[in-house]
């Protein structure tokens, strides 16, 4: 058997685990969610009045279903890499490495605890007016967690080369670190900003994921590939119980997490700079807050009725699962496109 095909078989397989692994325990992630009350509030109508008024049936619905994603792609990479002697030939399957997937999967821990434990506050009340985590407390803490990623590329890597498509490689120096964390942190708080429909977050993290997934495949990062594909095939079991309407919500557990190990997946690929054509709905969400806010500030009017975009499009009367169905078509065709050029860019600079 080649080297190419046991890769394939290896991805497509712990994909494939992934999903029934994950689609097994969510009734008890689901009745331990229920049980304990743990449901999402809906902001009230003087702070977002619109999003008020088109979600108020969603309150109650509970969150944190993000841990369905996280727990599986953590449990199934611990438990093949240290249950080898126990699973046999199984344990061919273990995707676990220090160069390809130590960082990721370090960083999709530790954001999915900060944002378990904002989660845990929004629902419990606790915090500012009741709704977790002050912004610039996650912030802070989820830069934080950049940065100790930046400083891992840049000291124990020895990485500081930034591929710019059809042009070439770069050794930036230290500002690797820097823009290393812009990428993060814009990333993980774009997914979260995606993360308001039934559906939309998921969609979109799987096309997102799947591309990248696809350009470590090529490139030789079978692990990589393969925690990718985990994440996908979590995902699809995830978007089975969080489409409209929802059994539950992602949370910040969940999008803060993913988001975060979508961006270094990024950079570990050297594929950083086609992350907003492979997530062009991701920046399109963070654009239209980016607009509006400026917008209020400088011409004192808005150009949304409501941000992110999505909610401005149901403000309009656009059903939500349209809304949700017309983005996951854009997700796809611009992942696809963003590939495209990466596979090209790579026949280039191999």
């Amino acid at each position: 058997m080649t080297n190419d095909l046991a890769g394939i078989i290896k991805v497509f397989f712990l994909t494939s685990v992934a999903f029934v692994t994950t689609v097994a325990w969510t009734p008890l992630l689901t009745h331990f969610l229920y049980r304990y009350r743990l449901g999402k509030q809906i902001r009230d109508e003087a702070s977002a009045p619109i999003m008020a008024k088109l979600h108020a049936a969603k309150s109650g619905t509970p969150t944190m279903g993000g841990v369905l994603v996280w727990g599986t792609t953590l449990v199934m990479l611990l438990l093949l890499h240290f249950g080898g002697k126990v699973l046999g030939p199984f344990a061919a399957f273990d995707f676990f490495s220090r160069e390809q997937t130590l960082l990721p999967a370090g960083a999709l821990l530790a954001a999915a605890l900060v944002g378990l434990v904002d989660d845990y506050f929004g629902v419990r009340h606790i915090g500012p007016k009741g709704g977790g985590l002050r912004m610039r407390h996650r912030l802070l803490l989820y830069t934080g967690i950049a940065l100790i990623g930046a400083l891992w590329f840049y000291f124990k890597l020895d990485w500081d080369l930034l591929h710019v498509p059809f042009v070439g490689n770069f050794n930036i120096g230290w500002w690797y670190m820097p823009f290393f964390v812009l990428v993060i942190v814009a990333t993980s708080f774009s997914v979260n900003g995606a993360d308001g429909l039934d559906g939309l977050a998921g969609g979109i993290l799987l096309t997102c994921f799947a591309a990248y997934g696809t350009i470590a495949f090529v490139q030789g990062k079978t692990d990589l590939a393969a925690f990718c594909g985990v994440i996908v095939g979590a995902l699809l079991a995830f978007l089975w119980f969080n489409i409209n309407p929802a059994r539950f919500f992602m949370g910040d557990t969940g999008a803060m997490s993913l988001g975060v190990t979508l961006g270094i997946v990024a950079m570990l690929t050297n594929a950083a700079l086609l992350l907003p054509i492979i997530g062009i709905t991701l920046v399109i969400e963070s654009l239209s807050v980016i607009i509006q806010m400026l917008s209020k500030r400088f011409l004192k009017r808005k150009v949304f009725l409501s941000t992110p975009i999505h909610h401005h499009l149901e403000a309009k009367g656009w059903p939500e699962p349209k809304v949700v169905m017309r983005f996951w078509v854009v997700a796809t065709v611009s992942s696809v496109f963003g590939l495209v050029l990466a596979l090209v860019d790579f026949s280039m600079f191999p």
